[in-house]
């Protein structure tokens, strides 16, 4: 018979998956998985009949309370708080091809973590064990302590307010790229008309600070708003001195910007969410703690041609 390790080591990147999605944070989704494993190795293994599905409720159950902690941790928060972003390189060829498309096809996009950020912490566990994972809502149920009826209308109102959020992200990886570098060449070259054309009238523009670097309090929206702090921002890093490099990156499975700016070099994950052809939101994430796994800029890919 299987270890009680060997038997949950199948199932790790899985519950990393899992817990992640649900918490937005790496560190507290690692946490979680071996709170999960701790709690394996205490039940009579004889006793699971599915060990993937018991694993998956399990680190559900962990998360929601860990969920219900966060909201009090980050009402102190200083400044808006955004996921951990889970930056890729691109491939060669600069966009993802069919097969990594398919290979995401249960990511969940970095816009959409920061819409669960503003459901109940119920809701979001309902909503990232059915919708994303397929969990039966009788195994919900019983992780939230609540009837199956119960658990499907969590998962409902979960599903209607996601839909009915204005950031938005449904382009194709062809579509954000053409966004993406018509972005970046309208901020990069000071045409504010071109910035304007390419944004969304709702448009929300939210910076992570962690109160560690400087960054908004508060979102900025709207279109002119936010065109206009973009060139605010982008004008105070330039005169920040130091070298000022970027590379397009693949930010929770979507295109997105690695930045890196002044001396020593400050970092910053930018991911945009695009439907219709336009920005919806910009996600800056500036928070050191949220970034160190991330790359530094590869100086062969920067956008901006320098050496």
């Amino acid at each position: 018979m299987p270890s009680v390790t060997d038997e949950f080591e199948e199932h790790r990147a899985h519950l990393v998956g899992v817990a992640y999605r649900m918490l937005g944070s790496r560190a507290e989704a690692e946490d979680a998985v071996q709170e999960a494993y701790l709690r394996f190795a205490g039940v009579d293994r004889s006793e699971i009949r599915d060990l993937r599905g018991w694993l998956t409720t399990t680190t559900g159950r962990i998360c929601l309370d860990v969920l219900r902690s966060a909201r009090v941790r980050r009402e102190a928060y200083v400044g808006p708080w955004l996921p951990e972003p889970i930056v890729e390189r691109l491939p060669t060829t600069g966009v993802p091809s069919p097969e990594d498309v398919a290979v995401r096809a249960d990511e969940v996009t970095y816009a959409l973590l920061v819409v669960l950020e503003r459901l109940t912490p119920e809701q979001r566990v309902a909503f990232v064990l059915h919708d994303v994972f397929g969990v039966p809502f009788d195994e919900i149920a019983a992780a939230l302590k609540v009837t199956g009826a119960a658990a499907r209308q969590l998962a409902t109102r979960a599903r209607r307010a996601v839909a009915d959020d204005r950031v938005r992200h449904t382009a194709t990886p062809a579509e954000q790229r053409q966004v993406a570098e018509a972005f970046l060449a309208a901020v990069g070259g000071g045409d504010l008309d071109a910035l304007v054309k390419l944004l969304a009238p709702d448009v929300i523009a939210v910076g992570d600070g962690g109160g560690v670097v400087p960054a908004g309090r508060r979102a900025v929206e709207g279109t002119d708003k936010v065109a206009r702090f973009l060139f605010g921002i982008f004008e105070k890093t330039l005169r920040s001195g130091g070298p000022v490099r970027a590379e397009q990156v693949l930010v929770n499975g979507s295109l997105g910007f690695l930045l890196e700016f002044g001396e020593p070099p400050q970092r910053l994950v930018t991911s945009l969410a695009i439907a219709d052809g336009r920005i919806t939101g910009i996600f800056d994430q500036l928070n050191p703690a949220k970034l160190t796994a991330v790359p530094r800029v590869d100086p062969s890919r920067d956008l901006f041609g320098r050496p």
